[in-house]
C-alpha cells in the first residue's frame, strides 16, 4: 500500500495528497502518516511547497470528516433505537438509556472531543460520525475539525520536510505511538466491558 501512495502523491502531487487524506480519513488504515511525512519531504526538494501540501492535506481532512458528518445525521436515534430493539441489540443486552447516555456525554463535550480527537489516530475520523448523530451545528464543527486537522496535518509535513531522506523515521515513531493508543482504547474497553457485564448481568442475577 506504500508504494501506491508514494507513486499517487509523486504523479499527482497536491491533488494526491487531498485525494489520500480525503480517503484515509473515510478509511482510517490508510496510512495518513506516511502521506504527510513523505509529502513534507518532497517540499524539501522538489516544487511542491509546505503551505500547499499543508492546505491540500487539511482540505482533504475537512472533506472526508463532512461526509462522516453527514453519514452520521444519516444515524439518526430513531434508528440507532431500532438496532437496540433488533436481536443483535437484544443480544448484546443494550438499552436505550446506553444511547441516551452516549449522546449526553458528546453534547457536554462536543466540542473539546472534535477538537482533540483530532490528534488521536483512528478516532480523528471517527470521531465526525457522533458529531452527526448528535446534529452538531456546521459552523461549530467544520472550524473545529479544520483547526485541529491543519495542526495535525502541519507537525507531520513539517516533520516530513526537516527528517528529509530519512523521513521514513517519522512514520515508525508515529507507528509506535499509533500502537500506544490502539493499546489505550483496549484497555479502555476492557475495563468498560468488564463493568457493563458486572451491572448487567452479575447485579441482574441477585
Amino acid at each position: 500500500m506504500e508504494d501506491i501512495i508514494l507513486g499517487i502523491i509523486n504523479e499527482y502531487g497536491y491533488l494526491g495528497v487531498f485525494l489520500l487524506i480525503t480517503i484515509e480519513n473515510i478509511f482510517p488504515p490508510i496510512p495518513s502518516e506516511v502521506i504527510l511525512t513523505f509529502g513534507g519531504f518532497l517540499t524539501s526538494f522538489s516544487d511542491m511547497s509546505f503551505v500547499n501540501v499543508t492546505l491540500a492535506a487539511t482540505l482533504g481532512s475537512v472533506l472526508g470528516a463532512v461526509i462522516l458528518y453527514g453519514i452520521g445525521r444519516i444515524l439518526t436515534i430513531d434508528r440507532l433505537n431500532a438496532f437496540v430493539d433488533c436481536n443483535i441489540g437484544r443480544a448484546l443486552h443494550l438499552k436505550k438509556g446506553d444511547i441516551l447516555k452516549a449522546g449526553k456525554w458528546f453534547n457536554k463535550y462536543e466540542n473539546k472531543a472534535v477538537f482533540i480527537c483530532r490528534f488521536v489516530p483512528i478516532v480523528r475520523s471517527l470521531i465526525s460520525l457522533p458529531a452527526g448523530i448528535s446534529k452538531m451545528k456546521m459552523k461549530i464543527f467544520l472550524p473545529l475539525t479544520a483547526l485541529g486537522s491543519f495542526i495535525w496535518n502541519g507537525v507531520l509535513i513539517y516533520l516530513g520536510k526537516v527528517a528529509g531522506e530519512a523521513w521514513h523515521s517519522i512514520v515508525d515513531y508515529m507507528n509506535l505511538y499509533s500502537i500506544i493508543v490502539l493499546i489505550i482504547f483496549i484497555l479502555i474497553a476492557l475495563l468498560v466491558g468488564i463493568v457493563y457485564i458486572k451491572k448487567r448481568y452479575i447485579k441482574g442475577k441477585n
